[in-house]
């Protein structure tokens, strides 16, 4: 009896596949990783960036409560310090003025024990001498103002006076003094400044016809 040969074709399945060498190791090859591990990993990556700036903005925000805290301490210590300059200061210029004090209070004394004129005016002297001593020590000095020119910067016009006998602009007459700390002014001399005087319908100047000392009040 003859035996029969197969067909190498039977052999094949359904899809093709089968009796082909290496087609089921291709197939293998060719799988792709699962999309759930890729995802796990990607959040995990961004779990770990989001903790890092969290650190970090703890961190920044503990330097800014710390550098905060050291700004207030030094506006403490800077406003506490000025506070007692300018204390101790107040108490100096009131600790200088009180034997000026004492010297008024003596020569007010003497005058009710009926002293003579001349001993109260050397004591009233003495007291002004040593006031002067005094804002001198603190770089206070008066100013010279009679007969100097106007200056608007140390001197406060009052009263204009017509005058033939001073430069326009000049002060004549002085009501309260002036005085500078250093170059600064510390009070402008209160003072009064002559004009040109003009001439009267008879050729007469007004100091002539009898306008002299006549002011013009501001």
């Amino acid at each position: 009896m003859s035996k029969r040969h197969k067909h190498p074709e039977s052999e094949h399945s359904a899809d093709g596949s089968a009796g082909i060498p290496g087609a089921e190791a291709s197939s293998d090859c060719g799988a792709q990783p699962s999309p759930d591990g890729a995802g796990a990993a990607e959040g995990n990556s961004f779990k770990e960036q989001i903790a890092g700036k969290d650190r970090e903005i703890a961190e920044l925000k503990d330097k800014y409560l710390r550098t905060l805290a050291e700004t207030e301490n030094i506006r403490r210590r800077v406003r506490q310090q000025s506070e007692e300059s300018v204390r101790l200061q107040r108490e100096a210029l009131l600790h200088d003025l009180l034997p000026i004090v004492d010297n008024l209070e003596r020569a007010v004394e003497a005058a009710r024990k009926g002293a003579e004129a001349g001993s109260i005016v050397q004591g009233v002297e003495m007291v002004l001498r040593s006031l002067m001593d005094y804002l001198r020590a603190n770089g206070v000095t008066p100013v010279a103002s009679v007969g100097q020119q106007f200056d608007p910067k140390r001197h406060e016009a009052v009263d204009h006076v017509a005058s033939d006998q001073h430069p326009p602009n000049t002060i004549v007459a002085e009501f309260h003094r002036g005085y500078l700390i250093g170059d600064r002014t510390l009070r402008p001399a209160r003072v009064s400044v002559a004009k040109e005087s003009t001439s009267s319908p008879n050729g007469r100047s007004e100091s002539e016809s009898g306008g002299a000392g006549e002011v013009e009040n501001y």
